[in-house]
């Protein structure tokens, strides 16, 4: 809680005639972090765990078990704080304090799968585009030029225009796990940056169809932002383009696995595949937020809230690391 400080940020800006004290709402969001910390599966386990443990219920803000606010005043709560963003206010404030200083040897880039508790949202149908001539044109024949592609178009696009095209809603996403078998799950997805100590820099929640190619670049300009670093580390399915180009552009040394596509590649050279491997620390991050933080237990509904569930995760697997990292 020392490390993370919410209460700085779970206060009003201007003060409030009417409703629940400010004190009771810093403790609120202290208890909220210390769902994410003990990985209660529901609100309700928190409040059971504030009523009995004297120890949590004081670190969180609360003196007597009268003072507990209702799980529905909890919920209340839960949905002002994703509406004002306070997981990302915090996340960032934290990289901020404590990895800007510092020079980044490597960002690891990679996605997971969130599972959601939510009907997908139904997709219109996308109209085909009418076929294109094969072969060259004629003499004196103007033809369409291709149309611009995502990634082209976020060459130029900064960050928050380049998330706004984005979709965030609950759909179903489909991959293929380590062992080659195709798996789908319906839910979100969730893009992070980590760095080499798995301290998460940046992170992105949307759709769970959406490719995590389509995500890279934004990811790649808020990370550089907030730190200064090195290689950008990504696997084969962000083996394009655009994406070697803005990482150079932004001053960085782009090591992806090569996508073979259906033929022979060149494998990484011995320099690269030996930095490829400090990659691991991103799957490190996918799996303790998900076994230790919260991620496998989506209760609520609605991106804005998932992505707050997740961030209370995100914040609470920071100072751990953290915590570890000085001992």
């Amino acid at each position: 809680m020392e490390l993370v400080r919410i209460e700085e940020y779970a206060g009003q800006s201007v003060p409030q005639r009417c409703g629940r004290k400010l004190s009771e709402r810093r403790a609120m969001a202290r208890a909220f972090v210390g769902k994410a910390v003990y990985n209660h599966p529901t609100t309700r386990a928190t409040l059971e765990a504030l009523r009995v443990s004297s120890i949590f219920r004081r670190i969180c803000g609360f003196v007597r078990p009268g003072d507990i606010p209702s799980e529905a005043t909890f919920s209340r709560a839960f949905a002002e704080f994703a509406e004002k963003g306070l997981g990302d206010r915090v996340h960032a404030a934290l990289v901020e304090r404590c990895v800007k200083p510092e020079l980044v040897g490597h960002i690891s880039r990679d996605a997971t799968a969130i599972k959601g508790r939510e009907k997908p949202v139904a997709k219109p149908p996308v109209a085909k585009p009418a076929p294109r001539k094969k072969g060259r044109p004629r003499r004196g024949e103007l033809r369409e030029p291709k149309p611009e592609t995502r990634l082209e178009r976020q060459r130029r696009q900064s960050a928050a225009e380049a998330l706004a095209e984005l979709p965030v809603y609950c759909d179903v996403g489909t991959k293929r796990n380590s062992q080659g078998y195709k798996e789908s799950w319906r839910g979100y997805k969730l893009h992070a940056d980590v760095n080499d100590c798995c301290l998460p820099i940046s992170v992105e929640l949307t759709a769970a169809s959406l490719h995590d190619s389509q995500v890279a670049i934004p990811l790649m300009k808020i990370t550089s932002e907030r730190v200064d670093y090195l290689y950008d580390l990504m696997d084969a399915a962000y083996d394009a383009q655009p994406i070697y180009e803005v990482s150079r552009t932004l001053g960085h040394v782009p090591i992806i696995d090569k996508n073979s596509r259906g033929h022979e590649v060149i494998p990484l050279a011995p320099h690269e595949a030996a930095r490829y491997r400090e990659r691991s620390v991103a799957e490190r991050f996918n799996g303790r937020l998900k076994e230790e933080f919260g991620a496998s237990n989506i209760m609520v509904r609605g991106a804005k809230k998932v992505r707050l569930h997740l961030m209370f995760g995100v914040i609470a697997l920071f100072a751990d690391q953290l915590l570890k990292l000085a001992g």
